[in-house]
């Protein structure tokens, strides 16, 4: 199934995927050198809409390249969809199992769109009855959340 074009990732221009990667140094050398960088880490949060600290700064490269953060940054960090179908989810969901080269973007897009807290979860640590299931059959338990009022 090839999804609609809201729900691939956004593109992002070479230049602006350039001066966020320069911020994003700017502001781990900021760090690194013990300055106050909570004046800095909240700039770039206005500017891209995300919620970074400054840990992600400093060990980013842990688990991803400057540029994979940068193209992060640079692409909306909510993507609500309010006319998702269940299909599209399963789309995702199987996009995501088959570690496709966008599949970060496609986690965020699905954990959005899903009442699920721990959406990721049920792909990465599924409970018991999910082990090995279908991306429709993860989709259907993200969307059967409930919260249970206290």
């Amino acid at each position: 199934m090839d999804p609609r074009s809201e729900l691939l990732p956004p593109p992002v221009e070479q230049q602006h995927l350039e001066e966020i990667c320069s911020e994003i140094e700017r502001i781990g050398d900021l760090i690194a050198r013990g300055g106050p960088a909570d004046d800095a880490v909240a700039a770039f949060n206005e500017r891209t809409g995300h919620e970074y600290v400054s840990l992600d700064f400093t060990e980013y490269y842990g688990w991803r390249d400057l540029q994979d953060f940068a193209r992060e940054a640079a692409r909306p960090a909510w993507p609500k969809l309010p006319d998702i179908t269940r299909d599209e989810l399963a789309e995702i969901v199987r996009r995501v199992l088959a570690n496709d080269p966008e599949a970060d973007y496609y986690l965020r897009l699905f954990e959005v769109n899903v009442p699920h807290p721990q959406a990721a979860s049920l792909i990465f640590h599924p409970p018991t009855e999910l082990r090995d299931a279908s991306a429709q059959a993860i989709v259907d338990a993200a969307l059967s959340y409930r919260a249970i009022a206290l």
